[in-house]
């Protein structure tokens, strides 16, 4: 037995946290590149993982085991749809807070502020006025 049956719980646990089930994923195993010489051309313990919904694919070879190459590419494909959701989310806080930011009404000195800096620039617009001469 390669992985725990810790680590292996622990993982179907994150697998039903985020909504991914077994039947969404498609499993392939393809022979390794890379060096190795007549092992990696004899046998297939690369393990190409898809998960169908999100299309997000995941390709290991990291170890020489399969079952060691299953488990880790398991996990790097939950890691990546794990970043996408949280980054959809995260997107989508992002936008609440601004339009909140926008309907927020100014402070008393911040408007002060704004009068100010609107004075300071007509007053240079009218500096750059031309000058007229009487002759």
């Amino acid at each position: 037995m390669v992985v725990s049956l810790r680590k292996e719980d622990a993982l179907s646990v994150r697998m039903e946290k985020l909504g991914v089930k077994e039947e969404d994923l498609r499993e392939t195993f393809v022979r390794a590149s890379g060096p190795g010489g007549q092992k990696v051309n004899k046998t297939s313990s690369c393990v190409f993982l898809m998960h169908i919904p999100t299309g997000l694919s995941v390709k290991c070879q990291q170890e020489r085991s399969r079952e060691l190459n299953r488990f880790l590419a398991k996990r790097i494909l939950l890691d990546r749809i794990e970043r996408i959701k949280k980054g959809k989310a995260s997107l989508q806080r992002q936008k609440i807070e601004k339009i909140r930011r926008q309907k927020k009404k100014r402070s008393k000195r911040a408007k002060e502020k704004v009068l100010r800096l609107k004075h300071i620039q007509s007053e240079k617009k009218t500096m750059r006025s031309k000058v007229v001469e009487d002759v």
